[in-house]
């Protein structure tokens, strides 16, 4: 083959390889879209999107879209725009409760969550020794605004509208930890691993567990998408990156589970305005 046709014939091939990765490349800009990983204010806005950013970066790296993290300045105004079902909850990581209530009014699908249950204490400075939560009332009480989980499970314990504890309203549970510490409050409600790290509290009772945290996808989520996220959620314990972006959450890995898991846990909800 002359030198002059071998020349032409490979400066077509780059060409064509070219309009190919072109091609390619357009497509994938094409369907690649934004979604919203949506989670609950258990901390103030900046902390849980730093806390909770790999996990974003993760699952955009995995998925090929972008995974965008949605913080809400409290729980009420996160109750509010769950029932009005506004933008910004195509994927959302979430307690027990508000799980099963999407699946429920929604059409949620759960994809996956963290390993093992949660649990609520009580807690008192272990020099104001409470031996039973009945001696609590009328006392002031840190937790977590209604309707978090904490704040509901603290609600059972009082169901007599006429003797009930002072409620402190606190931004997160570490907050209202240290504020039985101070003296502030007279006792809180935090979740039990939280009450585990801490010398000097008395646990006055603790709740029945429920099924920890779990990533769910809304019923507007393309299905491959939720495949993709699924999978690089189960799968993260598998990969460098993966396991990365578990070491930054403090979790060890996403447990396989379906909404069956979640049945019955809205009941929490009951009572609550907008129920």
């Amino acid at each position: 083959m002359p030198a002059r046709v071998a020349s032409i014939l490979s400066t077509l091939l780059f060409i064509a390889t070219c309009f190919t990765a072109s091609i390619t490349f357009n497509t994938n800009q094409l369907h690649a879209a934004e979604y919203s990983l949506a989670i609950q204010p258990i901390l103030p806005d900046e902390e849980l999107k730093r806390i909770y950013q790999p996990l974003a970066d993760y699952l955009s790296q995995e998925s090929g879209h972008t995974i965008k993290i949605a913080t809400y300045r409290s729980f009420t105004y996160y109750w509010h725009k769950m029932r009005k079902r506004k933008r910004g909850f195509d994927l959302v990581l979430d307690a027990a409760h508000f799980t099963d209530y999407r699946i429920q009014k929604f059409g949620y699908t759960v994809l996956a969550k963290m390993p093992d249950t949660v649990s609520f204490s009580i807690v008192t400075r272990e020099d104001n020794f409470v031996l039973d939560v009945e001696e609590l009332i009328s006392a002031r009480i840190a937790t977590l605004p209604t309707p978090s989980l904490g704040a509901v499970r603290l609600e059972q314990y009082f169901n007599n509208p006429m003797r009930i504890p002072n409620y402190v309203y606190e931004l997160n549970s570490n907050i209202a930890v240290e504020s039985v510490i101070s003296g502030k409050v007279d006792a809180a409600i935090i979740p039990t691993r939280l009450a585990s790290t801490y010398t000097g509290l008395n646990t006055v009772d603790t709740t029945d567990p429920v099924p920890h945290m779990a990533i769910s996808s809304s019923a507007d989520t393309p299905e491959d998408v939720v495949n993709l996220i699924r999978q690089a959620l189960l799968d993260a314990d598998k990969t460098e990156q993966g396991k990365k972006m578990l070491t930054e959450l403090k979790v060890s890995y996403f447990e396989a589970t379906d909404n069956s898991t979640y049945e019955g846990y809205a009941e929490l909800l009951k009572g609550t305005f907008g129920y």
